[in-house]
């Protein structure tokens, strides 16, 4: 399967370049950076793009891709709820498939899993999240998926903590799960959840060291989004879980 990556001189772009490489079904057709053009991908008979730019343009690139009968992969976080919707019309139309994910390590699956099964358990909920001081978006993609899943196995509203009287310091309510950001040199990804009822709480935390931990999620996208249907938001709908 022929692969082009986007945003291939960042970070994240580089590891996936390089997990490509490495893998015998896989070949590294094309690399974009900033200001190169899309016809790269056609010109190396690209057949699933990695989008690792920012939520700002995957969009479009998203779009162009799906227009000339690539298939997407996106890992550039801050994509709108609109603008997915909007992929998955087009995808549908195209007959290429698109597929999201907020996090493609599988641990921080499992974390997100298990946060969503423990949440109809517990009266509260807040979520810690750390990145790099690089990283644009806040809240995290995997704060706000995580905060998706639990919401979606609860009949009942948290009981949400005031927010007290210091601006900020209790965090960014997200249908009534607090979120904390930080932003820590030395960091990559973290998150904990924390929840909470009477005489009792449980946390369920997920540490990435090295962005090692995000490429066998990454592959697995790869050679599985030819299969799926027009949207696949979430690598969990990849695994046996």
């Amino acid at each position: 399967m022929r692969v082009g990556v986007l945003g291939a001189r960042g970070r994240m772009g580089t590891a996936v370049c390089g997990a490509v490489e490495s893998d015998a079904d896989l070949v590294l057709a094309a690399r974009l950076g900033r200001g190169d053009p899309l016809d790269a991908l056609i010109d190396g008979s690209v057949e699933v793009a990695v989008d690792f730019t920012n939520g700002g343009v995957a969009a479009h690139n998203g779009h162009w891709c799906l227009a000339n009968g690539i298939h997407v992969v996106v890992g550039a976080t801050g994509v709108p709820a609109a603008d997915l919707e909007a992929l998955r019309e087009r995808a549908a139309e195209s007959g290429r498939n698109v597929f999201v994910a907020p996090n493609f390590a599988l641990g921080a699956v499992l974390m997100m899993v298990l946060a969503a099964r423990a949440a109809p358990f517990f009266d509260t909920a807040e979520i810690v999240e750390r990145h790099h001081e690089r990283k644009a978006d806040a809240p995290s993609g995997t704060a706000l998926r995580t905060a998706e899943l639990m919401n979606a196995r609860r009949e009942r509203a948290w009981a949400l903590a005031p927010a007290g009287d210091e601006a900020g310091a209790r965090g960014a309510d997200v249908a009534g799960i607090r979120i904390h950001s930080l932003r820590v040199p030395g960091s990559v990804a973290h998150q904990d959840v924390v929840l909470g009822s009477a005489g009792e709480t449980l946390t369920i935390r997920h540490d990435s060291i090295d962005r090692a931990s995000f490429m066998p999620g990454v592959i697995l996208a790869i050679k599985k989004v030819p299969s799926l249907g027009a949207l696949t938001v979430g690598l969990e709908h990849l695994l046996e879980l």
